[in-house]
């Protein structure tokens, strides 16, 4: 699973797989060509336009409306069914291969296991992929027709989130809802292929480095990186709005000393409370429901354990 390396023995000096990131003295040293650079840069704006929303700071500080975090997971299957779907067409082409990591990142499965601990056996006759998603899954099945290097924005920006802040969510989740602490309705926070995360993630962000794009391609996955924001914020607006149609109480759920759950200024998806919430019949057709089935329905905001967790690796 490591990168291929180059070293010069004359100089401690190496190259990760000729490309351009390179180490010197155990130092990873990066161009503002680097993709990782390129897209640190170019989504910073949409990151300041998605932060302070009060409903990521109150699950931050573990005040759970149990009745969304069921539609987000849904939302979640649908969103990671297609992207694996085309992760895996595309598991050879030379402009994404060098980031296909199976057993390492996909979410599927895991989110497959939840939903049937929080809906039982049948729980895919009881769950609809809602306008907002849908509209999330068709672009991503367009790219990987048609232009799989852009896969790279979506996968980049949504595993490495996952990753990054899945554990403190998974915590402040559990807590709140007290669910089992053997880890049952929590399987998407689990990566079990990654031992250390973090150095996972710096061979993440070698690789994608190591992409042979060209300039004008490296600028267009920064621009799919931004269209990925505003689809994740699209989906978070329309959970927002189920939820102000259920009246519920709130599992209050304080963080214990020394759980930190992160700098919710650095949180991408803070604004999406000013997304567009399209859908109506969905939001009519998921209350109903919502109200209909009050038991097995767990926690605020699976959706925003990927969105908050961005927040963790982007300014990393």
């Amino acid at each position: 699973m490591s990168a291929t390396t180059t070293e010069d023995a004359a100089n401690g000096k190496s190259a990760v797989n000729g490309g351009s990131t390179y180490e010197e003295g155990g130092v990873t040293i990066l161009r503002p060509t680097d993709l990782s650079e390129m897209l640190a840069a170019g989504t910073k704006e949409v990151h300041e336009k998605a932060e302070n929303t009060q409903f990521v700071k109150d699950f931050l500080r573990g005040r759970i409306s149990k009745e969304i975090f069921k539609l987000g997971h849904v939302a979640l299957y649908f969103t990671y069914s297609a992207l694996e779907e085309e992760i895996e067409r595309n598991k050879d082409h030379p402009q994404f291969a060098p980031l296909y990591f199976p057993n390492e990142l996909h979410r599927r499965d895991a989110l497959a296991r939840d939903l049937e601990y929080f809906y039982g056996h049948d729980w895919q006759s009881q769950t609809v992929c809602s306008p907002a998603t849908r509209r999330y899954v068709e672009r991503i099945h367009q790219l990987g027709r048609e232009e799989p290097a852009l896969l790279v924005a979506h996968a980049y920006t949504r595993y490495m989130g996952d990753l990054s802040g899945g554990q403190v969510l998974r915590k402040v989740a559990q807590r709140a809802m007290k669910l089992p602490s053997t880890g049952e309705g929590l399987n998407f926070y689990q990566f079990d292929g990654i031992h250390n995360a973090k150095a996972f993630k710096q061979l993440y962000r070698s690789r994608m480095n190591e992409l042979e794009l060209d300039v004008k391609t490296k600028e267009k996955v920064v621009e799919e990186a931004n269209r990925a924001f505003h689809c994740n914020m699209e989906v978070f607006g329309e959970l927002e709005e189920v939820g102000k149609t259920i009246q519920e109480d709130v599992m209050d759920s304080t963080p214990l000393r020394g759980e930190t759950q992160g700098d919710v200024s650095q949180c991408p998806y803070h604004a999406a409370k000013t997304a567009a919430a399209g859908g109506s019949a969905f939001i009519y057709q998921m209350a109903m429901s919502v109200l209909k089935n009050p038991s097995g329905q767990v926690l605020l905001a699976a959706w925003i354990a990927a969105l908050a967790g961005l927040a963790a690796w982007y300014l990393m």
